[in-house]
């Protein structure tokens, strides 16, 4: 986790290189205070939270509403922190891991058998997940959103339900992919191959407004980019540019890579700096570093990951256990999708890289669910 947000120090300094920011250095400030979090968390038995999860969870949704209010903070075009003076929090992080808590709370109570023994638990679930995705969703913040339902599945998992549910889910899921794309389709045939004086219109109204979908067009543009951005965005100038851009850090940095500092697409801004330093920070590290580097960053958070499943495995009760797969399963998707984005292989949502991305928020809240996990197996013995 150290070497990890050391690393991170490091390479927000060079993805700032363009602009001369000096946000390393706040990074600094907040890597001392998230070791501080995650050693005090670690030190709290977690079987406190199997009785106050209720707690954490409606202080959480409290304050993902207080983001609509005047203490929220817009940056580009997305309300999602509140300004506490300071630094802005992001409550979304905080969401992550109450939902994490709640529902490895109600499962650890639950008697899971078969699935219609189970759909009252599976419906407690549920309410315990939209809630907080929807207003996640609101803000907007796609990729936030996109971490909770792996988690909630992971976890109903691992509690044992019946395979049929899970037969289930997955046709559900495949529906509403198919009608995603449908609309994405629509939305390519009314915004970009409709006749030039109907593109020209400047009366008509955008897409978002005629659709039933609750998508915005530049989530339906960065889908479309990444399945089809040879015709969206032929010239690669436009959505594609980030993952462009990116994929030049990736490949030019080599088996060993330019150097720390070194980088040329950070340098000269060709990797924009409103990114570089967070969402494409693995970009920054491949080019700088190369393949090597870049390897040794995904062996750590392998590590790390497989050490919440052993923890997993050594708990003894089945809230410490849920606690723990939540913890690795989140932290996964965070890496794989982030990982994946820089290199074209998913869609970009804005989803931060554990320990290394910029931001307050994400980097404490990392610190907190490994605290989680080494309260686990600080505690394991201690049950009744």
């Amino acid at each position: 986790m150290l070497i990890l947000a050391l690393a991170g120090v490091c390479f927000i300094r060079s993805a700032q290189a363009y602009t001369g920011g000096g946000l390393w250095k706040m990074q600094i400030i907040w890597v001392v205070l998230g070791i501080g979090v995650y050693a005090f968390v670690s030190l709290i038995n977690y079987k406190i939270l199997l009785e106050k999860a209720h707690w954490f969870y409606a202080g959480s949704v409290f304050l993902l509403v207080l983001v609509e209010t005047p203490l929220g903070v817009e940056i580009y075009g997305s309300r999602r922190w509140i300004d506490l003076g300071f630094f802005n929090l992001q409550p979304s992080e905080l969401a992550k891991i109450s939902v994490l808590i709640m529902i490895a709370s109600v499962l650890a109570r639950s008697r899971i058998g078969s699935f219609r023994n189970s759909l009252q638990t599976l419906f407690k679930v549920a309410g315990i997940a939209v809630l907080p995705m929807g207003l996640i969703f609101l803000q907007p913040d796609l990729g936030s959103t996109l971490v909770f339902p792996p988690l909630v599945f992971g976890l109903l998992y691992v509690s044992k339900l019946s395979d049929r549910f899970f037969y289930v889910s997955f046709a559900i899921f495949a529906l509403l992919l198919s009608v995603v794309a449908f609309d994405c389709y629509q939305y390519y045939q009314y915004s970009y191959a409709a006749e030039p004086e109907l593109l020209a219109d400047e009366s008509r109204p955008d897409y978002d407004e005629l659709s039933i979908l609750p998508m915005h067009d530049y989530q339906r543009d960065r889908i479309l980019s990444f399945v089809v951005p040879e015709l969206v965005d032929p010239r690669g100038i436009g959505d594609s540019w980030n993952v462009n851009q990116s994929l030049i850090s990736i490949g030019s940095g080599g088996l060993f890579g330019k150097g720390w500092g070194l980088g040329t697409q950070a340098l000269l801004g060709y990797l924009p700096p409103a990114v570089a330093h967070n969402d494409f920070i693995f970009a920054v590290l491949a080019e700088e570093k190369g393949f090597v580097g870049s390897t040794l960053a995904l062996v750590l958070y392998a590590v790390i990951i497989l050490n919440g499943f052993r923890v997993a495995g050594l708990s003894r009760d089945r809230f410490g256990m849920l606690l723990a797969v939540g913890v690795s399963v989140l932290l996964l998707v965070h890496v794989f999708i982030n990982v994946g984005m820089t290199m074209g292989l998913t869609p970009v949502t804005g989803l931060p890289l554990p320990f290394m991305t910029y931001g307050g928020s994400f980097l404490l809240s990392c610190c907190v669910l490994q605290g989680l996990v080494q309260s686990v197996y600080r505690f394991r013995k201690d049950f009744s």
